[in-house]
């Protein structure tokens, strides 16, 4: 047995996951490939010069199901029972924004295609790849993905990622998309799909119906969403003082301070996120980022307050268009938060939305979609 199918018995026996059918197939799939993993001679071994051949490329999984089913989880397993060094593990759209730093550099040099020298130094980093939540949504990641992806699996570099959408579905309804249909024929050819659709939303079922936005702020508030940080990270309240922060990368070359980052869940004061000068790059980052976001002391809002009412606004459109989950400390409902002041027409439309991201097919939609 794998040390990845005993952890995961482990943590069925003891009641922190529940017998599923789905992951325990994902699982199988994992455990093999942590055995072909483990075993493989890295290129160059004297093994392989031996030999007089280049060693057989080991298949990748791509896994895929409906939010909250445990694909992100089952991929931290397999990652860190993984007996293997050279391995990364990433969330896809930090690993996409590290591809684009990349690809200028190596354009800026004017050396000819700079897809190769990429490809070669994101192999020599690391021969597993982990993505978590690989989601196309714009024309700059559609138009380069397939060569990137081609070069690095003709490198040895073996693909583990997880998804909301089957391969097919990928960047669906998108501009040119034709261009990007290879990518998908990649993916089908080289990594072995592996759908998980049990029955269970684990991360829904962790929250066990807590609502998601609490009035007023206060201590009652700050305690239930402290209880909901917990549940949806599986984090002990006894290390809460413990609870690792983050820099992440906006655009521009500026990075956000994450105050409480784990397991794609961030929690932030309104304060830090609408009270200082920020813009739709660093809301955009945060909600590629992270499935689940908490904001603590949001304020009603008056025409003293205007400047944060607009950034709260372009705040909760980018949460909204990636449909990150949010839970919330406010002095009042989402339609007295600005009731009168500049834009607070428009802001009528942000209150709606707040409504709607309480609603339970907004917390069952997949992050991305």
């Amino acid at each position: 047995m794998t040390a990845l199918a005993a952890r995961y018995r482990e943590l069925v026996a003891a009641d922190e996951l529940r017998p599923d059918p789905d992951q325990e197939r994902a699982v199988a799939h994992l455990a093999e490939l942590s055995k072909a993993l483990e075993v493989a001679p890295r290129r160059g071994s004297i093994l392989w010069r031996a030999l007089g051949r280049k060693p057989e490329p080991i298949r990748g999984v791509y896994l895929w199901g409906g939010v909250g089913r445990g694909k992100s989880m089952l991929m931290d397993l397999f990652f860190e029972c993984l007996a293997m060094p050279s391995k990364r593990r990433v969330h896809f759209h930090e690993f996409m924004l590290d591809v684009h730093n990349r690809l200028r550099a190596e354009r800026a040099k004017e050396k000819g295609d700079p897809v190769l020298p990429v490809a070669d130094a994101l192999r020599d980093q690391a021969r597993l790849l982990a993505l978590d939540e690989m989601v196309v949504n714009n024309t700059a990641d559609a138009a380069i993905l397939s060569r990137v992806f081609t070069a690095l699996l003709e490198k040895g570099v073996t693909v583990v990622t997880t998804s909301n959408r089957p391969p097919v579905d990928l960047y669906k309804d998108g501009q040119n998309r034709e261009l990007f249909l290879p990518f998908i024929d990649l993916i089908s050819e080289r990594l072995d799909i592996v759908p998980l659709n049990g029955p269970t939303d684990y991360r829904l079922d962790r929250l066990g119906g807590m609502p998601t936005w609490y009035v007023p702020n206060g201590e009652a508030a700050t305690v239930q969403l402290r209880e909901a940080f917990f549940r949806l990270t599986d984090y002990s309240p006894d290390d809460a003082a413990h609870v690792p922060s983050e820099d992440i990368d906006v655009a521009g070359g500026r990075s956000l301070h994450v105050p409480k980052s784990l397991k794609g869940v961030a929690v932030f004061s309104f304060k830090r996120l609408c009270g200082e000068a920020r813009g739709a790059p660093d809301y955009l980052a945060v909600a590629r980022k992270y499935h689940t976001v908490i904001i603590v002391g949001i304020p009603v809002m008056g025409p003293e307050k205007r400047n944060e009412a607009a950034r709260f606004k372009t705040l909760i459109d980018a949460l909204y268009e990636y449909k990150v989950k949010l839970l919330a400390a406010a002095d009042a409902q989402p339609t007295a938060l600005y009731e009168s002041g500049d834009g607070a027409f428009e802001f009528e439309r942000t209150a709606s939305r707040l409504i709607e991201m309480q609603s339970a097919d907004y917390m069952a939609a997949g992050h991305g979609i």
